[in-house]
């Protein structure tokens, strides 16, 4: 199978032990994340070949996150190396009726001042299947969409396909940005992935008769709202997690692929949470997963629902199961029993 190539940032995580709060804290876990850094660990897990695309600084921490990706066997070959510093993110965990908060400290980053004559696409592409971005790497500076841009182009002539989780954060940048930076970049786009906040804020399209706060899904509007996606912007896949938000510590986890003018809807898992971040990003390398090995719809949406169900119950942001682990979920042992 062809090499899956990720294009996006590489942050520290600090995070206090266990449920403290920040104010309770006197010293940090320390570990590394990024969107399409998950993705590329995840699929590597799965036994895919992985590359990431960022840009780090010269020393030892910028060292230190390399060899955290190299240990999990995600490729680094055409990392460029500069700037002064690597973005740090701050993550508190919630439980119950308390919400996790996130701080991010990314702001100058090696990363932000990425151009994209810091890589050479032509040799990164070759032989390469798949790119995988999010709409964190384009928000991150002025010089970031160019660099999304160019890669898709690049791509696109060396036969590749294209997902794109939208991911908006907004302290980043403002719903009109995003809309004006993600509608020039969706065109090269083969498989969109993106929640109900997303597609409201980025491009303007809300399900109906749904209360993200109160945990209340309608599947069937999450349905409309990926035929408007389809027919908008011509997407042949278009995916969709449905979060049930029952606490900081229970929520309802399902997912929901359309195309071919058809929609898929999964089995829906009752998550006891451990660590919810990074869900997303393991469904993402579920599903890609699935596509790239063939599989037809249903099978693709429910292997990448298994997988993202696991990864919430492991610490930390990557998703470190096997295929053989996602598969034994899929065929409905979720009983939580010891394997011996």
């Amino acid at each position: 199978m062809k090499t899956m190539i990720g294009l996006g940032d590489l942050l520290v995580s600090l995070s206090p032990e266990n449920y403290l709060r920040f104010l309770q804290a006197d010293h940090f876990m320390v570990s590394y994340t990024g969107a399409e850094a998950n993705v590329c660990v995840s699929l590597s897990r799965f036994g895919l070949k992985t590359q990431l695309l960022t840009r780090v600084p010269q020393g030892a921490i910028g060292d230190c996150a390399l060899a955290h990706l190299n240990r999990y066997g995600v490729g680094t070959d055409y990392v460029a190396r500069g700037g002064e510093r690597i973005g740090v993110l701050y993550m508190e965990r919630g439980a119950s009726q308390r919400p996790s908060q996130v701080v991010y400290d990314r702001k100058g980053t090696a990363v932000c001042e990425a151009k994209p004559d810091d890589f050479d696409f032509d040799a990164v592409f070759d032989g390469a299947g798949w790119l995988h971005f999010t709409g964190i790497t384009p928000a991150l500076s002025g010089h970031t969409p160019a660099l999304c841009l160019e890669a898709c182009q690049k791509a696109k002539a060396h036969g590749l396909q294209i997902s794109c989780d939208l991911n908006y954060r907004k302290k980043l940048w403002t719903p009109e940005q995003a809309k004006l930076v993600m509608e020039r970049l969706l065109p090269y786009v083969d498989v969109l992935i993106a929640n109900e906040e997303d597609v409201e804020k980025v491009l303007g399209i809300k399900a109906a008769h749904s209360d993200v706060a109160g945990g209340k899904l309608d599947v069937d509007a999450y349905i409309s709202v990926a035929g408007q996606l389809h027919r908008t912007y011509g997407i042949p896949y278009i995916a969709t997690t449905l979060r049930e938000s029952y606490s900081a510590s229970d929520n309802g986890w399902s997912a929901m692929l359309y195309t071919g003018g058809k929609p898929y809807v999964s089995r829906k898992y009752n998550i006891h949470l451990v660590d919810r971040v990074g869900g997303g990003d393991s469904f993402s390398a579920g599903l890609i997963y699935g596509l790239m090995s063939g599989f037809e719809p249903q099978r693709a949406l429910e292997f990448a629902t298994a997988a993202s169900c696991l990864k919430q119950t492991i610490e930390m942001d990557f998703n470190l199961t096997t295929v053989a682990e996602v598969e034994l979920l899929m065929k409905g042992d979720g009983s939580g029993r010891v394997q011996r």
